[in-house]
């Protein structure tokens, strides 16, 4: 047997925490664990319809509607309980948010308790296992406040913004699982080796290119968009022939790991902004443990997230399952959304005439 000669995800996390000589080693210990439940949900989802757990939970099952309003699939309520079991015992934890649940989770008294929260969405893309399409697992890392030390969690302590995060990631479960991680240090890739089970660092230094010429788009919601919003994607289809000058491609697999992946190891750019479908609501995506573990990524890797409006990090979250609208990606098409978002209507003086005869018109 040829030993790799790339590293394994836990010799990197040693080579990282070499920077805090002072650190104890719980943060690493709570990333391997994570990195254990990515592996037995990958685990899972190749089994595919061998394991008996694909399709959505059945009528009158526990949970078989999520504090989402949506129908769960029977490997959401498995993802989830992977991820609960295998962190709440190590002693790093204070408590964990999950998608698939309502309130926070404490730490069992049986258990140590540590400084670090967990939010994570268990299987992203789920509505996409049926038809085996990639689907993702996606985490994030804070501190617990010092306030909360000795007490019961709430959710308060939970509404930290993205700039407090010390770490986030996912992992993709596709041709070959991947978990991808920023420590605040840049972003790497880990490929998962089946014959050892081990993580290997197979993309040490990913980074998002500037610019692109692909974007992603949800376009059966274009009656919905805002002014900015289909101002951006006319340009992109007017091509060559329009004011940017250039040919684009479209992509869209609803799964936002995937999409993720996607950008961060090619470039492009990711809408799914807010819209006026559901006007009582900023968004779709979940700020906490869907938007606000992506934009470290992206940020940690030269590209930039934003609402649109605001850079995502620093938006200040009121609630648990607060949503948000989400463009990410290749630095320069996000600022030029943001630009489109700060001019009046969303055009400015010299709006393209061609914005007239929308390719997306409202119906």
């Amino acid at each position: 047997m040829i030993l790799s000669q790339r590293p394994t995800l836990t010799q990197y996390l040693i080579d990282q925490r070499r920077r805090f000589p002072a650190a104890s080693g719980d943060f690493n210990a709570l990333i391997l664990d994570v990195a254990l439940a990515c592996k037995a949900v990958a685990q899972a989802v190749a089994w595919g319809e061998l394991g008996g757990v694909l399709g959505q939970q059945p009528d009158g099952a526990s949970a078989a509607i999520n504090v989402q309003g949506e129908r769960q699939m029977r490997l959401d309520v498995l993802s989830n309980e992977v991820f609960v079991r295998l962190n709440e015992w190590g002693g790093q934890l204070a408590g964990m948010a999950s998608e698939e649940m309502e309130a926070p989770y404490p730490i069992p008294q049986r258990y140590p308790r540590g400084k670090y929260l967990l939010l994570f969405d268990p299987l992203d893309g789920s509505s996409n296992i049926d038809v085996n399409v990639a689907v993702g697992s996606i985490f994030s890392v804070l501190r617990a406040p010092d306030e909360a030390a000795g007490r019961e969690l709430v959710e308060a302590d939970f509404l930290q913004p993205g700039t407090k995060q010390v770490a986030a990631g996912y992992a993709i479960y596709g041709p070959a699982t991947m978990l991808v991680l920023t420590v605040g240090n840049g972003v790497a890739g880990f490929t998962l080796d089946p014959q050892l089970g081990e993580f290997m660092l197979t993309h040490p230094q990913l980074q998002v290119p500037a610019d692109t010429r692909e974007f992603a788009i949800n376009a059966s919601n274009s009656r919905f968009w805002e002014p900015p919003v289909k101002r951006y994607v006319d340009e992109c289809l007017a091509g060559r022939d329009g004011p940017r000058g250039k040919d684009f491609n479209m992509r869209w697999i609803a799964s936002l790991v995937a999409e993720a992946h996607r950008i961060l190891m090619r470039g492009g750019v990711f809408l799914y902004p807010r819209d006026m479908k559901d006007p009582a609501k900023a968004g779709r995506l979940r700020l906490l443990y869907e938007a606000n573990p992506v934009a470290f990524i992206m940020e940690q890797a030269s590209g930039r997230a934003s609402t649109g409006h605001e850079r995502v990090l620093e938006v200040e979250p009121m609630l648990l399952h607060q949503r948000v609208g989400l463009v990410f990606g290749s630095r320069h098409e996000v600022e030029r959304i943001e630009r489109y978002h700060a001019e009046p209507q969303g055009y400015g003086l010299e709006a393209p005439l061609f914005a007239e005869r929308s390719l997306f018109r409202a119906a």
